[in-house]
């Protein structure tokens, strides 16, 4: 009952803003303490207790040594019972409760609760990137800077408060009981705060530095791994395996160098407070006996005095080692900040609106994009395509087909431009609304690592099973699924795809592709030659699937295919993201322009590209 207690303290889902994280270290670490900083309090709270009796402890020691020595033994517990019961209490009582106290709110409150608050919330926030971001680093790299900046982020946080409470109280309290002694007995300590003090100034930021570059060659080192396996067909064709390695050796060897690297000012670190020690425990300890010798100091006071410094020398290494895991932390923290706090580039402006779709009519006027090159993609590009014309874009490799889908679909921004959907600026609408009015099916299609249902349902989360059957039905897939079966022992519609669909074929994915558009049934339909997994045999079996998934939908299709082209009312013809000609087949083939001369190169049904 109490672990559910303090479990439940912090809300991992909590709502949050749906905005970018500080970039600056102090920042970012206050976004996310600023959530919890009621628990956070609580912990610095207790954690100053914890120090505070730790210290009294050996407060508690001196004075037993010098009550033996004054009092005699017959009325020893008649004089001091109730120092002693107190000393009791503050032992066996109070000792054990603010440490349970302390540990219960690290580790059941924020070990798990405020770890994964953060985790939850990179991962919103991230989710909702551009395409190009993505496309422009590891996904391996992406993840494992989402799941290590959080504990680092916790981890870090809580040990900056123990350090802090440790070092003030015993510092600060052994300066007392000593000055309280003899003002001589604190000169030493006095001494070994300074140059210690000193020597974190100096080796912390050089350790700070090693740790974040450290950090990075392991983020680089994982994202090659894991592109190295997510991309393990393609290895195995070419018979790469050597090359593969020798690309991950790379990367190993930088990591291994790095934290060498940082691992040697460690080191370092470690011998100077070492021998810095050394000089406390023998100064305070012959200056306290010196001291004894001369009557200024009792035996308790040097009794006190030995073990608090002993304890200072052992406490002092822990210090170090949680000064050099604070700042490997922030190093991995900041090495997460440069992925996770970076801008989206596409985002919905606040009045945003949701897009309604009653005709379905597309309309780009004057669109510009480049993709952020110099050089031009589509430039000054004009196309209206009516409510439930079916066109087809035809051209050559890099002529702009696909980039003028995935401008609609708003995975990118225009540069300039607008396009519309039944009047309504695509960039005025949110994005998530947007693209549940188009149903997409590309020539390259991903499943994701779930069951083939939850694949399906992708399509339409509140589909029924009879829906979600028939949609199976009409893309022919009911022919396969029932005898699919995983590694896990799961059949038919809850059997696995494996990552990106490996376990099925090139067919069998784009027919449950096709399924789960077709439960869809979004009003505007693009299709990136939907068919082209498919063989002859199959592509014939689902032609009237298909010719059903396009009723009454506006359609924009990427073609190639004869069966694809002769579908389609119009043929727009693409060359260096420019119209170049529009037309029926009859017409354009009349004109002996570009898609005349692609015609001409056609071999099996096929329409040649460059």
């Amino acid at each position: 009952m109490i672990f559910r207690r303090f479990e439940s303290l912090i809300d991992i889902f909590k709502e949050a803003p749906d905005q970018a994280p500080p970039t600056g270290v102090l920042r970012f670490y206050a976004y996310y303490l600023r959530q919890v900083w009621r628990v956070f309090v609580a912990a610095l709270v207790v954690g100053l207790i914890v120090a505070l009796i730790e210290v009294a402890l050996f407060d508690f020691l001196g004075r037993i040594v010098d009550m033996t020595q004054k009092t005699p033994a017959a009325q020893f517990f008649a004089v001091h019972w109730r120092e002693l019961v107190w000393m009791g209490v503050v032992t066996v009582i109070l000792r054990p409760l603010f440490m349970g106290l302390h540990d219960l709110l690290v580790n059941q409150t924020l070990t798990p609760g405020m770890t994964n608050m953060v985790r939850w919330q990179h991962h919103r926030y991230v989710l909702k990137q551009s395409l190009g971001f993505f496309q422009n680093d590891f996904a391996g790299r992406i993840a494992n800077r989402i799941m290590q900046t959080a504990p680092a982020l916790r981890e870090s946080a809580v040990q900056v408060v123990d350090a802090l409470w440790y070092v003030s109280v015993y510092a600060g309290t052994a300066i007392y009981l000593f000055a309280k002694a003899d003002i001589w007995l604190a000169l030493p300590l006095i001494i070994w705060i300074a140059m210690y003090i000193g020597m974190l100034a100096f080796f912390v930021p050089r350790v700070k530095e090693r740790s974040w570059l450290a950090s990075e060659a392991r983020s680089k080192l994982m994202g090659r791994i894991v592109d190295g396996y997510s991309n393990i067909m393609t290895l195995k064709l070419f018979a790469h395996t050597h090359r593969e390695e020798a690309y991950a050796r790379e990367a190993m060897t930088e990591q291994t160098q790095k934290v060498r690297s940082s691992s040697r000012m460690i080191t370092s670190m470690d011998v100077s407070i070492t021998t810095l020690n050394g000089f406390l425990i023998a100064g305070t300890s012959l200056l306290a006996v010196w001291l004894w010798s001369r009557g200024t100091v009792s035996t308790g006071q040097v009794a006190l005095a030995v073990g608090l410094v002993i304890r200072i020398n052992n406490m002092s290494g822990w210090i170090m080692w949680v000064v050099n895991g604070i700042f490997d932390n922030v190093g991995t923290v900041q090495d997460g900040i440069t992925t996770i706090a970076q801008p989206r580039t596409v985002v919905d402006r606040e009045d945003a609106l949701p897009l309604v779709v009653r005709r379905g009519e597309v309309r780009f006027d004057d669109i510009h994009f480049h993709y952020g090159k110099a050089g031009g993609v589509i430039g000054g590009l004009d196309l209206i395509v009516r409510p439930g014309e079916k066109i087809g874009l035809v051209g050559p490799s890099g002529a702009g087909k696909s980039t003028l889908v995935n401008i609609l679909l708003r995975l990118y921004d225009l540069e300039d431009g607008h396009i519309y959907i039944d009047g309504q600026d695509i960039a005025k609408v949110t994005q998530e609304s947007l693209r549940s009015q188009i149903g997409v099916v590309t020539q390259d299609t991903s499943l994701l690592h779930r069951s083939i249902r939850d694949n399906l349902l992708y399509g339409r989360p509140d589909a029924t099973d009879e829906e979600m059957h028939e949609a199976v039905r009409k893309a022919r897939a009911d022919e396969f699924i029932p005898m699919l079966s995983d590694g896990g022992g799961r059949t038919g519609y809850d059997a696995h795809a494996g990552e990106r669909g490996v376990k099925l074929s090139g067919g069998q994915r784009q027919r449950i592709a096709i399924a789960r558009v077709l439960l869809k049934d979004a009003p505007i339909l693009i299709m990136d030659e939907a068919t082209s997994a498919l063989d002859s045999e199959a592509e014939a079996a689902i032609q009237e699937s298909l010719e059903t998934l396009m009723q009454g939908k506006t359609v924009i299709a990427i073609a190639h295919r004869l069966s694809t082209i002769a579908r389609m009312d119009r043929l727009v013809v693409m060359e260096h993201g420019a119209i170049v000609e529009t037309g029926t087949h009859a017409e354009l083939i009349a004109h002996g322009g570009l898609y005349a001369r692609l015609w001409q190169h056609q071999t099996g049904g096929f329409v040649g590209v460059e």
